[in-house]
């Protein structure tokens, strides 16, 4: 089973549109739905907090502190498509960054629900 870490949008998270935590990012790893290509372990959930300075030590943090490192890490559907879009950085961007931090294959979106 795929370990994997999920970074969701904190305004998003906070805002109280039913995320609590994100269930329906835990819902999609566990079922193997929307963009996981099979059933996965969720590690670690990291909240990007505007601007989205910390994000960056917020995953590498998560990491040690787990003391696992994911084979993938998925930025939240309420990131990767936000609209209104967010006024720091691209859900692109974000992935990039991440990726080159951290040498882990990012994916946009984690699932289609409502």
């Amino acid at each position: 089973m795929k370990k994997v870490m999920v970074v969701a949008c904190g305004s998003y998270m906070d805002s109280g549109y039913g995320c609590p935590g994100e269930w329906r990012c835990l819902k999609a790893a566990a079922m193997g739905d929307g963009t996981f290509e099979e059933e996965s372990q969720v590690i670690s959930i990291v909240k990007c907090q505007c601007p989205g300075r910390a994000t960056m030590s917020n995953i590498g943090m998560a990491m040690k502190l787990a003391d696992m490192k994911p084979d993938t890490i998925f930025l939240s559907s309420c990131m990767a498509n936000a609209k209104p879009d967010c006024p720091y950085s691209t859900a692109e961007e974000k992935a990039q960054m991440i990726e080159k931090k951290t040498g882990i294959k990012v994916v946009l979106g984690t699932h289609d629900y409502a």
